[in-house]
């Protein structure tokens, strides 16, 4: 089917509501947006004299072919377009910084005896969810707090209230009532959960108001020791809630949400005041800020942010207007199950909150802009240091390095890590499966990576030429990456005729090789190596670009590993083909957690007989876990 026009989709989009996919030349989603008329909305973007800003500009001058998908409503187009913004992350979208990173807290309600754990995805497992935080500090404050208060357990234990197991360090230290050994029950332990769960909302002083009647119902009852414990929950409640500043008269659960804007960065600050009292604070970062209004950017952090938060409160308070309120609204309450407000307050106490918030994120900014001019000065520096030491004219602006990673020269790779001007461009970063037969060479295995780099100089999915090469190894590796240079310049040389080798320079690049034993540096021109002082910064550049390396290649060879021991474990045992060998994997995450399932559980996989459990279970426990070697 051969592509339509850019000119003639225009003409044929529709006066509906939906969301537009726009892409560049090479088939990737550079910008998401939604619409209450995609026709009258995408149009907008290329008739002459309508566009402004810098930014829009760019984004129209990419776009190479738009998709767009009809929607019944304009709530309907703004949840499809949070999703597809969080699937594709497109450079032209306002997002949040790294959001696929941000924590949570996850009680794990779904199991008999609950869990306090840190996961990074949100699912619909009938676990609860708090969060996202973009301070860490705070999840482990929080984790704390909810072991030392509410004992909950941290093992992972699959756990059914029958087990006698002797307790652990943690119950002796008071951290765990010790549900593996029987001496709290499946009620008693659900309202610890119950109160774990209303601390995580903020909502302390009616935690508090519930152990005070527990404490007195024990005392009553003579269990005096429970009573003593109780009372000691209470303590360490009220000692947190000391640090917690009663701002309102009213016992409201609002967010309170300010932002503000610096080049292409943007503050987002939320104060969260659960029952009155502001309980934290969390600052989130947005990128791809340019021509952009403050209304505009909350508008994305409230899609993007909201979309799997742990808790929406029935107010949000905002800094700014925004020009979509109905349906933010709608899709808000639609999250929660009840009404959500936003509100902009233009006076009284509100206001006075907001004003507070906004002033936090102006000077949180401020700091993160210092902060970058002095790591750029520093980055600067040390790049000059290293252009000293290896005699460079100009500091290396593109460094690229490599390393090998393998166990005997089985799942053997290669990695590829770039740095631009002293900071990592992940984008380019590069994985090779090495292709020579299985032998430990890393000279080898080095050269062949070099030589499929180098053949791909001018690839635009490499970027330009590197000025700096760095091989992690001593002298054999650098010899096998100049080798592999040096072939493929000459090659190149004799495929270009007289009359045109002129015109095509090829660009010199200095190549170097780090040796981790005793962080030797190995330079083509000399046959001992160079040892800097251990407070260089042209030495702590190059261990920092070396150790990335070295972090990709293992990654993606332990990847590589696990996947080959889980397919040849699973394959010897007679019954599990592609299909249950997947529904095995997806249920219990690891062969080692296949390992640890009962019977039972076994069973409960779609597609397993008893039979073929009985049999998984057999072969299993004649294996030994894979040991984690080091590479």
């Amino acid at each position: 089917m051969n592509e339509m026009p850019l000119r003639d989709k225009l003409r044929q989009l529709p006066d509906m509501p939906g969301v537009y996919v726009m892409k560049d030349e090479g088939g990737r989603v550079i910008y998401v947006g939604k619409a209450s008329s995609l026709r009258n909305r995408v149009r907008s973007y290329f008739h002459k004299g309508h566009i402004s800003g810098s930014k829009t500009l760019m984004l129209v001058s990419k776009v190479h072919d738009i998709d767009w998908l009809v929607t019944t409503s304009e709530l309907e187009a703004l949840m499809l377009e949070c999703n597809l913004i969080k699937q594709y992350r497109p450079r032209y979208n306002v997002r949040l910084r790294d959001d696929k990173h941000y924590p949570y807290i996850c009680l794990t309600t779904s199991e008999d005896f609950p869990r306090a754990v840190v996961v990074r995805r949100v699912k619909e497992d009938g676990n609860r969810y708090f969060g996202p935080f973009a301070d860490s500090a705070t999840v482990r404050e929080s984790l704390r707090l909810i072991r030392k208060v509410f004992r909950l357990r941290g093992c992972s234990k699959r756990l059914t209230g029958a087990e006698q197991d002797r307790p652990c360090l943690n119950f002796d230290m008071s951290q765990c009532e010790s549900p593996c050994s029987g001496r709290i029950s499946t009620d008693e332990y659900a309202q610890l959960v119950k109160n774990a769960c209303l601390f995580l909302e903020g909502k302390i002083d009616s935690i508090i108001k519930r152990l005070n009647g527990e404490m007195i119902d024990a005392s009553e009852a003579l269990e005096f020791e429970r009573a003593a414990r109780i009372r000691d929950q209470i303590q360490a409640l009220q000692k947190v809630g000391e640090y917690q500043q009663a701002i309102r008269t009213r016992l409201a659960d609002e967010d309170i949400l300010a932002v503000s804007l610096h080049e292409d960065t943007a503050c987002v600050q939320i104060l969260f005041v659960r029952q009155g009292r502001i309980i934290g604070k969390e600052n989130f970062f947005m990128e791809g800020i340019n021509d952009e209004l403050p209304g505009q950017v909350l508008v994305e952090f409230i899609k993007q942010f909201y979309k799997n938060a742990g808790y929406i409160p029935p107010e949000i308070l905002i800094s700014h207007e925004l020009d979509e309120v109905d349906v933010l609204e709608d899709w808000l309450s639609l999250l929660k199950g009840a009404k959500v407000r936003l509100i902009r307050p233009k006076r009284g106490e509100k206001q006075r909150l907001v004003s507070m918030a906004i002033e936090n994120a102006i000077l949180t900014i401020r700091q993160e802009y210092e902060i970058k001019l002095q790591d750029t000065g520093r980055t600067l520096k040390s790049l000059q240091a290293l252009a000293d030491v290896l005699a460079m004219t100009e500091i290396p602006k593109r460094i690229e390095a490599y390393d090998i990673s393998n166990i005997q020269g089985q799942d053997a790779v290669g990695s590829m890590v770039v740095f631009e001007n002293g900071q990592p461009a992940k984008s380019q970063y590069r994985r090779f499966k090495i292709r020579i037969p299985e032998q430990p060479n890393d000279c080898a295995m080095i050269h062949e990576v070099l030589t499929r780099r180098m053949s791909r100089i001018e690839d635009k999915k490499f970027a330009r030429s590197p000025d700096l090469i760095v091989v992690d190894g001593g002298k054999g590796q650098l010899s096998a990456a100049l080798d592999a240079i040096e072939s493929f310049q000459r090659n190149r040389a004799s495929n270009i005729s007289p009359s045109t080798t002129k015109d095509v320079p090829i660009s010199p690049i200095r190549v170097i090789s780090l040796a981790k034993r005793f962080e030797e540096i190995y330079l083509p021109e000399t046959d001992k190596p160079v040892v800097l002082p251990a407070d260089s910064e042209a030495l702590h550049i190059l261990q920092r670009i070396r150790d990335e390396a070295h972090r990709f290649a293992h990654s993606y060879h332990e990847k590589l590993r696990e996947k080959r021991q889980k397919r040849s474990i699973l394959e010897n045992v007679r019954g599990v083909g592609d299909a249950r060998r997947k529904a095995l994997i997806r249920k219990f995450g690891s062969v080692a957690g296949i390992r640890k399932a009962s019977l039972q559980e076994l069973l409960s996989v779609p597609g397993i007989t008893r039979p073929v459990a009985e049999a998984i279970q057999a072969a299993l426990s004649k294996e030994i876990e894979p040991h984690r070697d080091s590479v």
